[in-house]
């Protein structure tokens, strides 16, 4: 993959993003408006108007690609930590629907899962192992391994390489966007062991904002807001007398100005109250932690009043997102690219 163009896919509530991608360098990036009610839930509402809409961004992008890579929808992901003994590929397939019970509906069948090994009491550098006979099984089964699992709807996939298909792509990498920053984590590991080893990275987003926690590249928790961009629309439509969409355009245009009104600035106090409210928690539930420093992406990265609102409430070194990219700071708007350039490091 490291050698191949990729075309990174990140579709969101609010806009597509497009990232064009060769090894570690990116090529380019596009991004555009989501038409109304593209996307519900989480779900794509007409997988041809989605394509159209692809495609029509590449060729006015000029970007060229046959495979792509997909960041699948929040709201259709399942991630956990487990902890399992050691055992062959075929017991971990068997084994790993078990871990979701608690979070699935309906069949097993009807979900796809997978995984990434993240320690093993044994050689770290082994694989899991395929096959176990006599002396060999006795000393593996000791062992343990730490896996990051997860599970999605099989629908969701199908749905995404669907789309891609129709837009002339091979979907190559479908995973979700905790993966997508743990690839960027590694790839800049020498960068940010310079920083700190517990960090944080806000996603900014339209229906939501996510706070990711990790070590190194260990992903350790994750707080979500139901409250995002989209509240601020709210301010914006009843401000100008126009509706939420175009008020969203108004918005991350910064139309008149309008990011500076007093409306909004009291809308982003309050969505700094509550990351702080949301960060308390997490350090009171982990009294050892030291998160420190915390890296801003998504499209509300882009609004400097927010970011600023946000740097004021928490006692935190705050970051672009684009430190997380190679190269970032050269690419526009990177902060926002962040997740679909990561998914293609995959």
């Amino acid at each position: 993959m490291a050698n191949k163009t990729i075309l990174g896919v990140d579709i969101g509530y609010d806009q597509l993003k497009l990232a064009l991608v060769n090894g570690e360098r990116v090529l380019r990036t596009a991004s555009a408006a989501m038409p109304k009610n593209l996307i519900k839930e989480g779900r794509i509402t007409s997988e041809e108007v989605m394509a159209d809409l692809i495609r029509q961004v590449m060729k006015d992008n000029h970007m060229k690609a046959n495979v792509a890579a997909y960041v699948l929808p929040n709201e259709m992901v399942y991630v956990k930590n487990v902890k399992l003994p050691l055992m062959t590929i075929d017991q971990l397939v068997y084994n790993l629907p078990f871990e979701f019970n608690d979070y699935i509906t309906g069949e097993v069948q009807d979900y796809v899962f997978d995984y990434a090994v993240l320690s093993r009491s044994d050689l770290e550098d082994k694989p899991v192992i395929e096959n176990m006979e006599g002396e060999e099984d006795q000393e593996i089964n000791m062992g343990e391994m730490e896996l990051m699992a997860v599970g999605v709807q099989r629908e969701t996939v199908e749905e995404a390489a669907s789309v891609l298909r129709k837009a002339g792509l091979k979907m190559t990498v479908a995973a979700p966007t905790l993966s997508a920053y743990i690839s960027l984590i590694r790839a800049r590991k020498e960068f940010l062991s310079k920083t700190t080893d517990e960090f944080g990275i806000l996603d900014l987003g339209y229906e939501s904002i996510r706070m990711y926690m990790y070590k190194k590249d260990r992903h350790m928790a994750t707080r979500v807001l139901e409250i995002g961009l989209s509240s601020l629309d709210g301010v914006l439509a009843d401000a100008f007398g126009v509706d939420s969409h175009l008020a969203h355009t108004y918005l991350m245009s910064n139309f008149e100005n309008c990011q500076e009104r007093e409306e909004c600035l009291t809308a982003y106090e309050n969505i700094a109250i509550e990351l702080m409210r949301a960060l308390n928690f997490y350090r009171f539930s982990n009294p050892d932690s030291a998160l420190s420093d915390l890296w801003l992406c998504g499209g509300g990265a882009l609004i400097r009043p927010l970011t600023e609102a946000i740097d004021e409430m928490l006692d935190m070194e705050m970051h672009s997102g684009a430190e997380l990219v190679p190269g970032g700071k050269k690419i526009p708007d990177c902060s926002s690219y962040v997740q679909a350039i990561g998914i293609t490091f995959q």
